[in-house]
């Protein structure tokens, strides 16, 4: 796999995390959670845990491979 298509696909997982962040703050204000209590409440942890654990180690490998391709053109 090239490094091009790899930092694509990295990018999209980094955004399908992001966005299950997202979604696990909007359902964990939203009316449909409350009603539904405890259970509510794990599902939107739920999202924004999977949506850290897809968002952060992607972030921290696009940092590396985008310093490392800086040094490369610099020298």
């Amino acid at each position: 796999m090239s490094d091009t298509m790899l930092i694509r696909v990295l990018k999209i997982i980094m955004l399908v995390g992001i966005t299950l962040i997202l979604l696990g703050v909007y359902l964990h204000n939203s009316a449909h959670m409350e009603a539904l209590g405890v259970k509510g409440i794990l599902i939107s942890a739920g999202c924004v845990a999977v949506g850290m654990i897809l968002s952060l180690p992607t972030k921290m490998y696009l940092t590396f491979v985008l310093m490392k391709r800086e040094n490369e053109r610099s020298s």
